[in-house]
C-alpha cells in the first residue's frame, strides 16, 4: 500500500550519507515485543484464541455441529455460558467461555436461491471469501464487502462489520431473514413481517440472543468494479472526503502515520475488461511502515521526511475485477484495532486530533483507516438512523494498545461515537443505554428469549445486564 521493499532498500542505501549531514549512527530497534507464554492448558482441555492472540480460553468443550437439529439438542445439553464463534476475528472478549464454545463451520451451504428476487439464502458459518464466488456463480453479489474477507457470515452481521461507502450500508443491512436458535433449543424464522422485533433485535446481536444458523441476503446481479488508489496530502483527502464520499461508490482512506499523507481508494462500477491484480502491496505496505518505524523512531522528523520521500516514488494501482476479489483483501500481519462509528460532520476535527495522539506514541506504524457508511435501522446497528464516519486505529497484536482507551476513546466518546462491537472499546450498559435508542429494548428481549444468561459470558454480561435499573 504505502512503499514497496525495492524503494526502502534504496533509501537504505543512502543512510551511510546522513553522517555526513552530522546525525550519526543509526540505533535500530529491537521490533515488536514478542508474544506472551501461555500458561499452561488444563488436562482434557484445549485452548482457543482469536486471531489476533488477544482472546485466548479453555473452553470444556469445542461444538462442531453438523445441522440446525444438532446444534439445538446441543443448547439443550451443552455444559456453562455457550458462545458461538466464526472466524474468531474479533478483537474484544465476545467468544471466551469455561463452557461450550460452537463453531458454525459446517453450517456453509447454499440452501436456496431466487434469480428474479437476487436472494440468496446460506448457512450462517460460511465465509466471506468463499460466499463471495458462490454468489457469483448463481449470479448475484453483494453490495458491499469488509475490508477483510476471512469472518463468518454471521459473525459479521452480528457485529455490523462493514465496507466502504457512504451510501451503503453494513453487512447487515443486507438481510432479509434469519433464522435463529435459541438457549432453549427453539428454532425461530424472522424478517420484517415474521416476528418483526426479534429481527431488528437479531441482526446485530453479538450472540446474545441466540445463534444465527441461516441467513437470506438481499443482493444484486453480478458487480464489476474498477480500483484506483492514490496519495495525497492529509488535508486534501480530508477537505475532498465529504464529496468523493457523495459521489463514489466505493471511497476509502488511511492516513500513513508519521508521513502527512493519505492513501485513497475508490471503487466504480464498471463494464471494463477484468485485469489482473498483482499480489497485495499493501500488506508490505505495512511491514515497510514498521521497518522505518524501527530504523527512525529516536527521529520522528527523519522518519517523516524519509516517508514522505518513498511515498513519492510509490506506484499505485488501477486494476479491475469482480467485487468479492477487489473490495476484501487478505490481511496476514496481526493487529489490534478500535474502531468508533462517529457523525461524519466530525471528520475534520475528530480525524486530526486522533492523528496527533497516535503520532505522540513513536511505536505506532499501522495506517488510519477512514470509511463512510449509511444508516440503516437495526436495534443495535452502530450505525442506526445514522450515516456514519468510521475511523479505525491499530497496533500490531504484541504491541501495548492501552492508550487507546486513554487517549483515543475519549475522542470518539466526545462525539457520541459508537463502538465497532467486534472491535476494542470499553464501555458498558449504562453508555450503551445513552447511544442507542432500542439499548433497552434489546435487553428486554435478550432476557425474554435467554433469560438464564446462557449466552452471556462476563464481557457480554457487562455490556447487556450490570448497571441496568
Amino acid at each position: 500500500m504505502i512503499v514497496t521493499r525495492r524503494n526502502l532498500l534504496l533509501a537504505g542505501g543512502g543512510l551511510a550519507a546522513l553522517g555526513g549531514l552530522g546525525i550519526g549512527t543509526l540505533a535500530l530497534n529491537a521490533g515488536d515485543p514478542p508474544e506472551a507464554e501461555l500458561p499452561p492448558v488444563p488436562a482434557g482441555r484445549v485452548r482457543w484464541s482469536n486471531w489476533s492472540g488477544l482472546q485466548t480460553c479453555t473452553p470444556d468443550a469445542i461444538a462442531v455441529p453438523a445441522d440446525a437439529n444438532e446444534l439445538a439438542q446441543l443448547l439443550r445439553t451443552a455444559k456453562g455460558v455457550v458462545r458461538p464463534v466464526g472466524a474468531g476475528h474479533s478483537f474484544g472478549a465476545l467468544v471466551p467461555t469455561d463452557g461450550t464454545i460452537v463453531s458454525l463451520d459446517r453450517l456453509n451451504a447454499l440452501v436456496a436461491h431466487d434469480a428474479q428476487a437476487m436472494t440468496a439464502t446460506v448457512g450462517a458459518g460460511v465465509r466471506l471469501f468463499n460466499l463471495g464466488e458462490t454468489l457469483d456463480g448463481i449470479g448475484q453479489a453483494m453490495n458491499a464487502l469488509p475490508d477483510i474477507n476471512k469472518q463468518s457470515l454471521a459473525g459479521a452481521i452480528s457485529t455490523a462489520t462493514h465496507g466502504a461507502g457512504a451510501n451503503l450500508g453494513s453487512l447487515s443491512s443486507a438481510v432479509a431473514a434469519l433464522q435463529l436458535i435459541t438457549a432453549d433449543g427453539t428454532l425461530i424464522d424472522c424478517d420484517r413481517t415474521k416476528n418483526a422485533e426479534l429481527f431488528d433485535a437479531a441482526r446485530v446481536s453479538v450472540g446474545a440472543l441466540g445463534i444465527v444458523t441461516q441467513v437470506k441476503l438481499q443482493n444484486r446481479g453480478p458487480l464489476r468494479l474498477k480500483r484506483k488508489t492514490w496519495f495525497e496530502p492529509i488535508e486534501d483527502a480530508i477537505a475532498a472526503a465529504p464529496e468523493r464520499a457523495r459521489t463514489l461508490r466505493h471511497f476509502e482512506f488511511y492516513y500513513v502515520t508519521f508521513t502527512g499523507t493519505a492513501y485513497c481508494i475508490s471503487h466504480e462500477e464498471t463494464d471494463e475488461p477484468v485485469t489482473p491484480r498483482k499480489a497485495n502491496a499493501e500488506n508490505e505496505g505495512t511491514e515497510e511502515l514498521m521497518s522505518l518505524r524501527d530504523w527512525f523512531s529516536w527521529a520522528p522528523w527523519l522518519r517523516r521526511m524519509i516517508g514522505k520521500g518513498l511515498i513519492s516514488n510509490t506506484e499505485t494501482e488501477n486494476v479491475v475485477g469482480p467485487a468479492w476479489r477487489l473490495l476484501s483483501t487478505d490481511r496476514p500481519k496481526r493487529f489490534n484495532e478500535m474502531e468508533y462509528h462517529l457523525p461524519r460532520e466530525a471528520l475534520a476535527t475528530v480525524l486530526p486530533e486522533v492523528i496527533a495522539t497516535i503520532e505522540r506514541h513513536n511505536e505506532v506504524y499501522f495506517p488510519i483507516e477512514v470509511r463512510f457508511v449509511a444508516e440503516d435501522d437495526a436495534w443495535l446497528s452502530p450505525f442506526y438512523k445514522r450515516p456514519s464516519l468510521s475511523i479505525a486505529v491499530h497496533m500490531g497484536h504484541t504491541q501495548n494498545h492501552d492508550f487507546f482507551f486513554s487517549e483515543i476513546e475519549p475522542i470518539y466518546r466526545k462525539v457520541e461515537g459508537r463502538p465497532h462491537w467486534g472491535k476494542l472499546h470499553s464501555m458498558k450498559a449504562a453508555d450503551l443505554t445513552a447511544l442507542y435508542p432500542h439499548f433497552r429494548d434489546f435487553t428486554q428481549t435478550r432476557a425474554e428469549k435467554d433469560p438464564g444468561g446462557r449466552f452471556l459470558n462476563p464481557y457480554l454480561k457487562a455490556l447487556f445486564v450490570d448497571g441496568l435499573a
